[in-house]
């Protein structure tokens, strides 16, 4: 019988002895991972203000490896508001696109908008604001226009649906009417946001979209 310890099989003795080393990420996919993480961060309830040292601490890399990819933090939150914008209008467009009625339309832009916020807890914070307390001014415009669009695409469905059902006003009941729903997404979501993301945004939506577009 040997004295000696039993050898590792060769595959685990090469494991062991070769160095880790960490592997390049192809252009682009660095960029990714820091967005991703920093929505990842705002999905923690109670996260304060999120500075670059943080956000390089849990990527396991040195500011400056940040800055090689982002000019800014601010311009990190645009990168997010970015990817909100794209997925909420590619949605929206199709919604507006379809045939049927406008009140149908307008229902189902609101729903996917607050399925996206649920969905995307850390960006349900960038876009009713409380991430972007202590950022850029011009981070809160950028939501303010985003906002601002979404309720532009409800008034043109609205004043088709106003027009279908003989209105006196339809420019005003569909400018009155689409106001309401942005309101009453944003009021969803800050709850959502606040409830450290334990009160769904979709929480009584039909009952109250019926209410609103009928």
């Amino acid at each position: 019988m040997s004295d000696h310890a039993p050898a590792l099989p060769d595959d685990a003795a090469a494991e062991r002895e070769q160095p880790k080393v960490r592997q390049r990420m192809k252009p682009g996919q660095r960029r990714e991972q820091i967005l991703q993480t920093l929505a990842g961060m705002l999905e923690q309830p109670g996260t304060e203000r999120i500075t670059t040292a943080l956000l390089a601490a849990k990527l396991d890399v040195s500011e400056a490896a940040l800055y090689r990819h982002f000019a800014s933090k601010a311009q990190m939150f645009e990168g997010l508001i970015d990817f909100i914008e794209h997925s909420l209008f590619s949605l929206i467009n199709q919604i507006a696109e379809r045939e049927g009625d406008g009140a149908t339309k307008a229902a189902r832009m609101v729903t996917v908008l607050l399925q996206f916020g649920e969905k995307n807890p850390g960006m349900a914070r960038v876009m009713v604001g409380d991430a972007l307390v202590f950022e850029n001014e011009r981070l809160h415009q950028r939501m303010n226009q985003l906002f601002e669009r979404i309720e532009s695409a409800l008034r043109q469905v609205l004043r088709a649906a106003a027009d279908a059902n003989k209105s006196t006003t339809p420019t005003a009941d569909a400018q009155v009417r689409a106001a309401v729903l942005v309101a009453f997404a944003l009021g969803q979501l800050q709850r959502f946001a606040r409830s450290g993301f334990k009160r769904s945004p979709l929480d009584h939506l039909d009952a109250s979209l019926a209410l609103m577009c009928r």
